[in-house]
């Protein structure tokens, strides 16, 4: 059977294979109950700044995603219109096509935790404290450039439509792994599959849960490349190095301002390739080197404080 070719003028048909409409108002009850959940319990799920901040972050993410489609699979169609052959379409296409771009995207997302350029799309969503639904909207504006990841998927002579519906699938069902409601599932869920108990380790700035658990929908990824880890402790989430502010444009583009600032001080090529490629936190430059130091009497300043005033606390209390 000859090859099936597309033109851009096709392209329009991506909008009659949006999904995620249909999908926004079990978003929407989404975040409602675990909310209203919260305050039942007495738990602080939520943080009313925070999550407006998340919002607007999602909300310029969504109208950057629909200006950015018809370019981005675009890409895709030139692709697969180059390489010749293709995947016929039957309906265990669209099972395949989901599990490469799982496989697409668990790399994707180990890269942007390995190397500093890559983590700097990808901060944003880690820098919340809490765990909700409404984590799930913050995702870098930067993202986008991530796309390049999942050009093996019209490689391998998958068509864009079918990309297209089958990457709506894997960035949906990313919402709903983003909540503490759900606590364990059934063994068998939990071996294959990505859990809300596996998500809450990769958000985890404990030691043991740093750089775990990349999974997007499968984890067997990670306990295939070495990278899973269970949920053993209590999660602390959150950066290493926690931000300071609710600003959506400072959330989005602080990594990529220090980059900036440490590429300033690099003194050879070889320092500004190792400062944009080496993983978060490398110490590349004789400046970072100094202002690490620097920090450190400061931290450890801060530290003592908080000690010190729960001592106070504790000792007002008895």
């Amino acid at each position: 059977m000859e090859k099936e070719l597309y033109t851009f003028e096709e392209l329009e048909r991506l909008n009659d294979l949006t999904i995620m409409h249909y999908a926004a108002p079990v978003i929407v009850l989404s975040v409602v109950g675990e909310w209203l959940y919260g305050i039942y319990r007495n738990r602080n799920t939520y943080h009313k700044t925070e999550f407006v901040s998340a919002l607007t972050i999602g909300a310029v993410n969504a109208v950057l995603g629909a200006l950015l489609k018809i370019w981005l699979f675009g890409i895709a169609l030139v692709i697969y219109n180059k390489v010749p052959w293709a995947v016929p379409r039957e309906w265990w296409m669209f099972i395949v096509c989901f599990v490469a771009i799982d496989l697409c995207r668990y790399w994707a997302h180990r890269v942007a935790h390995e190397q500093r350029f890559w983590w700097a799309t990808h901060v944003t969503h880690h820098s919340s404290e809490r765990m909700n639904f409404s984590v799930s909207f913050r995702t870098g504006w930067t993202q986008h450039i991530k796309f390049i990841f999942f050009i093996p998927v019209p490689l391998l002579g998958f068509d864009p439509f079918t990309f297209f519906i089958c990457h709506q699938v894997a960035v949906l069902y990313q919402f709903f792994v983003h909540t503490e409601l759900v606590r364990r599932l059934p063994k068998p869920i939990e071996y294959l599959f990505v859990t809300p108990s596996h998500h809450r380790v990769h958000h985890g700035s404990n030691p043991g849960y740093i750089d775990k658990n990349y999974g997007s929908t499968f984890i067997i990824w990670d306990r295939m490349f070495g990278t899973f880890e269970p949920e053993r402790e209590q999660v602390k989430y959150g950066l290493t190095k926690p931000v300071t502010s609710f600003n959506p444009v400072y959330l989005v583009f602080h990594e990529w301002m220090d980059i900036w600032e440490d590429m300033k001080h690099a003194k050879t090529w070889k320092e500004k390739f190792l400062i944009l490629y080496r993983p978060p936190g490398a110490v590349v430059t004789e400046h970072q080197r100094k202002s690490q130091q620097q920090e450190q009497p400061v931290q450890a300043g801060r530290a003592q404080e908080q000690v010190v005033r729960l001592a106070t606390d504790a000792a007002g209390a008895a």
